[in-house]
């Protein structure tokens, strides 16, 4: 591996966890180039919900690219392009009584939230952004500045402005009521609070623990947001595309959104793809005032319409989701009580789950045991503290017994 130490930058990371040279990939397993297997519990950081190399998303991929099928074009009209359009707009915009308009900012989740919060202050007028603790919405500068870890943060080089944290759900463990500090503000003219133009929020943070926020809490911010003129934008990069089970996360909560973030699972096939959703009203856009090169890779047009006509035509992925989530749930509850000695405890929801020690070298130990039993996890968490669980949502009953089982003795083997 001496090539990715010589030649490749030290802002490596994942590969630091997992020091193997990966080759082969097929549904839930990685395989390295001497033949070991690994089932992973990782999935792209939420990017391949469908499996790695799904043989659906494949051939429609390659049977597009064998007759010469445009690749890039930009923001052109084309083929691919249509047909995803139609396809979301039938099968996941339309049943779920959502009118947006679809905007194609770049090709990642980053580039997603930087055009929601640039479009959400030209709406308004106003520069202010909400965001809450312990959020992540991307590595640009824009994002960095309603991200909330201090690592991320400090390599922006300069001051992060124009953004001010809230606490999350459950931050100051329930002892203060919801948004009694944010309304506060919101109608002190004291306050110093510059007006928000928007609030961004992530229904499940991810990379910041696997906090998931109650359905009354997010209810409770959509009426704060309608209340006080504030666009509500929900991040839904890493939980969208059935992370939690709904295609969307803010499903179960009932609220609609004013802008939507899409990118990673939206591709479909692990390929770049990330979407804009705004409400029609909001679409104030000039030709060209916010452009790109990548904007809409055809490949990934093409992966994502056959897995949407595939996936959500009708609920079967939605309750798989589910309920392999409440099994991991169980899993790592009864982990947690079998080892009194080292505190731990369950979070999550659908299929994004963790189990929070009190120290990132708890949980780095749990992730490195798994490692070497064939199985790849993640910590995340402002401390790393949390092992994250995120498998594709195509996993197998056996696959994820298996996963777990790994995870079950690499638990015991750290906190025996």
């Amino acid at each position: 591996m001496n090539v990715f130490e010589t030649v490749e930058s030290e802002v490596r990371s994942y590969c630091r966890g997992w020091p193997v040279v990966f080759d082969r990939a097929t549904g839930s397993w990685l395989h390295d180039e001497d033949g070991n297997a690994y089932l992973d519990f990782f999935a792209g950081a939420g990017a391949l919900n469908y499996g790695h190399n799904n043989p659906v998303l494949k051939k429609a991929v390659i049977d597009y690219l064998q007759r010469d099928g445009v690749v890039h074009a930009l923001d052109m009209q084309t083929v691919a392009k249509r047909e995803f359009l139609e396809t979301f707009t039938d099968v996941v915009m339309k049943p779920r009584n959502l009118d947006y308009k679809i905007m194609f900012p770049g090709p990642a989740g980053a580039n997603a939230v930087e055009a929601a919060l640039k479009l959400a202050r030209k709406v308004t007028g106003r520069e202010s952004i909400i965001n809450f603790t312990n959020a992540f919405h991307g590595m640009t500068l824009g994002a960095l500045s309603v991200t909330g870890n201090s690592m991320k943060r400090g390599g922006a080089g300069i001051p992060l402005v124009h953004a001010t944290p809230m606490p999350y759900d459950n931050y100051l463990d329930g002892q203060v009521e919801d948004f009694l500090w944010f309304e506060r503000l919101l109608d002190d003219p004291g306050s110093g609070l510059n007006e928000p133009a928007a609030v961004i929020v992530e229904t499940v943070q991810g990379e910041g623990g696997i906090n998931a926020a109650r359905d009354e809490w997010l209810r409770g911010l959509a009426d704060l947001c309608k209340r006080h003129d504030m666009l509500l934008i929900v991040d839904d990069v890493q939980m969208g595309c059935g992370r939690t089970g709904p295609f969307f996360s803010f499903e179960s909560a009932g609220i609609v959104p004013d802008i939507v973030c899409l990118s990673k699972s939206i591709g479909a096939f692990g390929l770049p793809l990330a979407m804009t959703l705004l409400k029609p009203e909001l679409d104030v856009w000039e030709p060209g005032e916010h452009n790109g090169t990548f904007r809409g890779i055809s490949p990934a047009f093409v992966a994502a319409s056959e897995a949407i006509r595939t996936y959500w035509a009708d609920d079967k992925l939605e309750k798989s989701t589910l309920a392999k989530g409440e099994q991991i749930g169980r899993v790592m509850t009864e982990l947690a009580e079998q080892h009194p000695g080292t505190p731990m405890h369950a979070k999550g929801r659908g299929l994004a789950r963790g189990l929070a020690f009190e120290s990132g070298d708890v949980a780095g130990k749990v992730c490195r045991a798994a490692f070497e039993r064939g199985l790849l996890m993640e910590t995340s968490g402002p401390d790393g503290e949390v092992a994250k669980a995120m498998p594709p949502l195509t996993i197998t009953d056996d696959e994820l017994a298996k996963g777990l089982d790994l995870l079950s003795d690499a638990v015991h083997a750290v906190c025996e």
